[in-house]
């Protein structure tokens, strides 16, 4: 070899290096320490959240043979996480109830938002009860909660279970919660609903729909401090226009004949009380092609991405 000659070395790609250790860790903390670079810090792969239509929960739920009992909506397998979940930050379940039976609500969550698809009840919680009745909203805390069905009752619920359990955290103490019960009853929610089509919205309002919020979280007009709820309404013959937003969206099918919506340029056709799954940062719209008005209830951790100022939501048309 002459002594010009140069001994050249492979160079690994930054974004092919393994995580880094301490080379001689003098502590237990230390040790625990892993280092990563510009190259290999951001290049994680993680399945995306399947969009679609949950129609046999749903099925399941409104049958008449079905036992008093959750059906979640569970797309854990497909996004590869260890605990249920139907987006990354929340998980839609029905509950079913039979007449003089009970459910307990007893969710790592903080707190949890319910729509009342038939039947009719009470909803008993601390000190505090709630009269349900079928077409009612309540929110109840992260605080365990009594359901009790005068007749044979479904509700679709809605928790931020996943939120809690990716961050290894606890439902807030009593003395933190940050929400406390509230209802929502059906004919307050149709009154709300005609003063919202009393009025004209702009060029920049995203459609004719109700949010739910309370005095607590008025501020924010959120209905948990990390999750929105609003009722969507379409006119019959009419489409919302398409738009997106950094937030998943989880959408129960109240009412919508000859309706659909449109995830990702995948046609999703609506049917009675099944749930939609809207991806975060998925283009999508709402299609009413019926002769009657549509009402869609979407929750959504859109509070999450307020607070962090990136909702992101534009139209597309």
């Amino acid at each position: 070899m002459t002594a010009s000659a140069k001994i050249t070395t492979p160079v690994m790609d930054m974004a092919d290096l393994p995580p880094q250790s301490a080379l001689a860790p003098a502590s237990e903390a230390e040790a625990r320490a892993r280092y990563f670079n510009s190259g290999n810090a951001f290049n994680i792969k993680l399945p995306p959240v399947p969009g679609g239509v949950f129609t046999e929960p749903a099925r399941q739920a409104l049958s008449a043979d079905t036992a008093t009992g959750f059906i979640a909506c569970d797309q854990s397998a497909a996004m590869g996480c260890a605990f249920p979940v139907t987006s990354p930050l929340m998980l839609a379940r029905y509950a079913v109830i039979g007449a003089g039976e009970h459910l307990v609500a007893d969710f790592e969550a903080t707190g949890s938002i319910w729509y009342v698809i038939e039947g009719k009840g009470r909803a008993v919680q601390g000190g505090e009860t709630i009269a349900f009745a079928k077409g009612d909203v309540f929110l109840l805390t992260g605080a365990p909660a009594a359901l009790e069905a005068a007749t044979r009752t479904v509700l679709w619920v809605v928790t931020n279970e996943p939120q809690l359990a990716f961050d290894a955290d606890r439902r807030p103490t009593e003395e933190a919660r940050p929400v406390d019960p509230v209802h929502y009853p059906a004919a307050e929610i149709a009154r709300q609903i005609e003063i919202i089509y009393g009025a004209a919205p702009n060029a920049q309002t995203s459609g004719m729909a109700l949010i739910f919020s309370s005095d607590r979280q008025q501020a924010a007009r959120n209905i948990l401090p990390t999750l929105t709820l609003s009722l969507n309404t379409l006119p019959p013959k009419t489409h919302q226009k398409a738009h997106r937003h950094n937030s998943a969206a989880l959408t129960l099918v109240l009412n919508g004949d000859d309706s659909y919506s449109m995830v990702g340029g995948v046609r999703c056709d609506w049917s009675p009380f099944a749930t939609l799954v809207t991806p975060p940062g998925a283009p999508h719209s709402h299609h009413n092609g019926g002769d009657s008005r549509a009402l869609f209830l979407i929750v959504q951790d859109g509070g999450l991405h307020y607070h962090a100022r990136t909702m992101g939501f534009e139209f597309l048309e």
